[in-house]
């Protein structure tokens, strides 16, 4: 059947069309509005309200979209949404022209715009352009908008500024609408025709964890979307692809679910809104992602990249400054709690051994990790150490010298003397105990740290001292009777290997002792020491980054409870080395008989000189002789356990110390690295970007309790919702709900000042991220 066909909505040429169905002529009589060829709305020159009224008609009626309106009535479209608003609240009489407001004078002349425009380019915030200016911030809001040079707002149509975030009137947007349909692209993925779904953004009101694009300028610092495409190569056609996947796990974390299980817990929906998807990875697609990913065996690379990502930035800042670059260095058990056969590691945190995998992590000056290594089973920190050396070096990429702090359990006097001699310093505690230093040689010591704060010790006392590095060196001195000793006479210059001992600076304070050494010795005081090969930086300064090196625990502690440091993110597993060589077992039970049968000499021996003692010192006026035989029978018990004692150490001799792990453990496992090497490097770079986000606000927000509650207001702030609105052209407006207190909202909202003006594009997209925070309704 035929179907007769509309009759033409535009009668003259000349007509401006507004959608498929309507068109609008203007002349110097007035306007008229056709719709489908008849005549269905007019007015004359100058009636502006029947002119306004007619564009609201049209949107109501659903004839053409607002934008489309908007456009033939040289308005945008928030305009249109402004007059259907006003039209519903205040009648018909509010689409009138009449100037509204205060009929005085603006403040805001030309002259005044220009200066706040200015200011606020010189990235002054809106409360000091205002005081300067003399104005309210609001005023300062609606002087951004306008034209300096006429004082009037820009020509409709005009693009509107990139440099701020203007705040235009808003229309109403739709409370979690339905996700843009992706139909096409999930069937083309389901064909491997899609390489990756590009995101796609719905304007929408109230979107939770819209606080999660607050990260984005902070996570791109961090180097980790263009590492990881720099190393990994791309994923197999699916609709998730590279840049989704890795999105997905950093906004997750700092969601508060770091696992994959964690995706349960939120809303599919709701996550994808802020990824520009219909819907976020379910479960099963994230894990299949990440073993796709850990498949092609680049963990250690991508973690190499963050690294030096990382301390490219970390330069030296100036004549001023002599800490070129610190790094903390510690290592970490991670526990495990199946019922694979995984070998065993002494826990300091559960001081026991548990079946644990190694880690040995480096992290910067403020405790910021910046790279890991899944240390070999068993060994011990000196020997990381030793193998890191090459790989610091790259990291840093260049010859400047690194100090470098750790504890105890690195504790070599050959490892200080090779670290010194590859370019690095070492800064550490001194183990053991040597005799306490004259306390007429103790001073003050005074630090002022990066924010101001000043710190200062009453005792401190620094010298040159020498530490044993090779004995038979040191014994060949002493029997020539030139050795060095301890107490600061005759010791080598820092970093200085003289007659087996190597000279270091250190750095004594008197603090107050424990219960444990005040019960022993009675003494209120304690002298404790810590080493360096360092001769530039102040003692106050060392004693100030000695007492830092609790931030990488505290990372530890912290990523534990919020970042899932510990967690076992595949069951997947590898056998260990059975060639590795190990301890062997029977060697330490040998050793153990032979030191429980020494000690059982030393019981009888005790005895039988007692006994021999009553025999020997006989009553005054008493004549007593001491046969042989009674000797013997004293010592009898003595003699029968030497005889044990020489058995057991020759046994113990002859059983080697070391053997082949096949032999000693066999079918022994290793937990899979590269999958945990990956989430390693993007909660890293998640706990990174969060820390970031705290340093702005300590900086640069008049936030009170800055020190105290940066990290809780941080962590609020992600989790907030908010309003997307993507239909500007390259931008991604983000309008956040404001928090609870009025004093954390002024504070967001200068922080978004912040982050707007570092102009961060949404990755993926073309879209600059625009923050702000809305008014108090």
């Amino acid at each position: 059947m035929n179907a007769e066909p509309f009759l033409t909505f535009n009668p003259r040429p000349e007509a401006t069309p507004i959608g498929h169905a309507a068109g609008l002529l203007e002349d110097d009589h007035g306007g008229q509005v056709f719709i489908h060829g008849m005549l269905w709305h007019s007015w004359t020159t100058g009636d502006d309200t029947s002119k306004r009224l007619a564009a609201v008609s049209l949107w109501r009626m659903k004839a053409a979209s607002a934008a489309e309106i908007g456009h033939a009535f040289g308005v945008i479209e928030d305009t249109i949404w402004h007059w259907h608003r006003t039209l519903n609240t205040t009648g018909l009489n509010s689409l009138t022209s009449e100037k509204r407001g205060p009929k005085g004078g603006s403040k805001l002349t030309k002259e005044v715009i220009t200066r706040i425009q200015q200011l606020r380019a010189s990235g002054l915030t809106l409360t000091a352009t205002a005081a300067q200016t003399g104005v309210s911030e609001f005023s300062v809001r609606r002087a951004m908008k306008l034209d300096p040079a006429t004082g009037q707002p820009p020509v409709p149509g005009q693009d509107l500024r990139t440099a701020d975030l203007t705040e235009v009137i808003q229309e109403e947007l739709p409370i979690l609408p339905t996700p843009a349909p992706r139909t096409e692209e999930r069937l083309a993925a389901s064909t491997g025709t899609l390489t990756e779904a590009v995101p796609v953004f719905t304007p929408a009101a109230k979107i939770p964890y819209a606080g999660l694009l607050l990260a984005l300028p902070a996570l791109e610092a961090t180097g980790l979307l263009s590492c990881v495409h720099q190393v990994y190569c791309a994923l197999k056609p699916g609709f998730y692809g590279l840049n989704t996947t890795i999105l997905e796990a950093v906004l997750r974390t700092l969601a508060g679910e770091p696992r994959a299980e964690g995706a349960r817990r939120l809303k599919p929906a709701d996550l994808g809104r802020i990824l520009g998807l219909d819907r976020a990875p379910e479960v099963k697609t994230i894990r299949r992602k990440h073993q796709e990913l850990a498949a092609q065996t680049h963990g250690v690379e991508l973690l190499v990249a963050l690294g030096k990502h990382h301390l490219a930035s970390t330069e030296p800042t100036g004549e001023g400054d002599a800490l070129g670059l610190l790094l903390y260095v510690d290592g970490h058990v991670r526990s495990y709690q199946g019922s694979k056969k995984i070998g065993k590691q002494y826990s300091t945190r559960l001081k026991y051994p548990v079946p644990a995998s190694m880690e040995t992590w480096v992290s910067d000056a403020s405790g910021a990790p910046v790279f890991m290594v899944m240390a070999a089973p068993s060994k011990n920190l000196v020997g990381e150490l030793r193998g890191l050396v090459p790989q610091l070096r790259a990291l840093v990429g260049d010859q400047r010298r690194v100090l470098i702090g750790f504890d105890r359990e690195g504790w070599s006097p050959a490892l200080f003397e090779y670290l010194y001699e590859q370019g690095f310093d070492v800064l550490t505690w001194r183990k053991g105990s040597i005799p306490d230093l004259d306390p007429g040689i103790f001073r003050k010591a005074r630090f002022t740290n990066q924010w101001g704060q000043d710190h200062e010790w009453k005792q401190a006392a620094d010298t040159v001292v020498g530490v044993e590095v090779d004995a038979k060196a040191r014994k060949n001195a002493e029997a020539a009777g030139e050795a060095s000793d301890e107490t600061g006479a005759l010791v080598p210059s820092v970093g200085v290997t003289v007659d087996g001992m190597f000279g270091m600076r250190q750095v004594s304070r008197i603090v107050a002792a424990g219960k444990q050494m005040r019960e022993s010795t009675g003494e209120a005081d304690r002298q404790i020491h810590l080493l360096t090969t360092d001769t530039t930086l102040s003692a106050g300064e060392l004693i100030f980054h000695i007492g830092r090196r609790w931030r990488q625990e505290n990372y530890f502690r912290y990523a534990r409870q919020h970042f899932a440091l510990d967690s076992h993110d595949t069951y997947q597993h590898t056998v260990d080395d059975v060639t590795r060589s190990v301890p062997n077992p029977a060697k330490e039970k040998a050793k153990q008989a032979r030191d429980a049968a020494a000690a059982v000499v030393s019981t009888l021996s005790s005895v039988a000189d007692a006994q021999m003692l009553r025999l020997n010192t006989p009553e005054p006026g008493e004549t007593r002789v001491v046969s042989n035989a009674e000797v013997n029978q004293i010592n009898a018990p003595v003699i029968k356990a030497e005889q044990a004692l020489h058995k057991a150490t020759k046994k113990w001799e002859k059983i080697g110390a070391r053997l082949p792990l096949g032999e000693v453990n066999p079918g022994q496992l290793v937990l899979e690295t590269e999958h945990k090497q990956l989430l390693h490097a993007v909660r890293m770079s998640a706990f990174n970007a969060s820390m970031a986000m705290v340093a702005d606000i300590r900086s640069h927000t008049g936030l009170k309790s800055v020190f105290k509650d940066a990290n809780e207001f941080v962590r609020q702030a992600l989790t907030g919702s908010g309003d997307l609105d993507p239909r500007t052209d390259g931008f991604l407006d983000v309008a956040l709900d404001p928090l609870p207190t009025r004093r954390e909202t002024v504070a967001l909202g200068e922080m978004c000042e912040r982050l707007s003006e570092t102009r961060t594009r949404y990755p993926g997209t073309d879209r600059v991220l625009r923050y702000r925070v809305k008014n108090h309704c």
